[in-house]
């Protein structure tokens, strides 16, 4: 409140004593709420999805944590495709899946930059993070060369940034 009138902050984020309002497979979750909703529409996302997640009915909010709110992005943004290649025995199986929507939106536009992508202005997080992961997909990696290279980096306790900011394996 600001003078007796709302700024209207108050009413578009969830208070922050509040729990989750979700029980996730018989177990009410005790993370605390964020400011996103548990909407019709997001209720039929989980439906979909067979997500094990619905709403307690003692609860005086729709209000659910980032655990649960990250869950059903998740959910919403893998393919019914994924499922059908599966079921099949597709060899894209043994491939292990990197979920790019994790990260923040920064970092994903570091990427971009990187990699000197080319999108249209104005993506938002879903959008991006979705183009990046198929330009993610198409790069060849020689696993034994990248797990050889990783371990004797961890033994060597020393990477590229330490070699670019002047520092060696003996000054640390």
């Amino acid at each position: 409140m600001n003078g007796g009138c709302s700024t209207g902050e108050e009413d578009s984020r969830g208070p922050s004593n509040q729990f989750c309002c979700l029980i996730d497979e018989g177990e009410r979750c005790i993370k605390l709420a964020g400011n996103a909703s548990y909407s019709k529409r997001i209720q039929k996302i989980v439906a979909q999805r067979r997500l094990r997640l619905h709403i307690d009915d003692n609860a005086r909010h729709i209000y659910i944590c980032d655990y649960h709110k990250t869950m059903i992005q998740c959910a919403r943004t893998k393919r019914r495709r994924k499922d059908s290649e599966e079921d099949s025995n597709g060899t894209d199986s043994e491939v292990p899946e990197v979920d790019l929507y994790q990260l923040q939106v920064n970092t994903l536009r570091r990427y971009k930059k990187h990699f000197k992508l080319q999108t249209r202005p104005g993506l938002n997080k879903m959008q991006l993070a979705d183009f990046l992961t198929k330009h993610f997909k198409t790069i060849p990696v020689v696993e034994k060369e990248a797990t050889t290279f990783f371990i004797y980096t961890v033994k060597s306790n020393s990477n590229k940034l330490d070699q670019r900011n002047g520092l060696s394996a003996d000054a640390v």
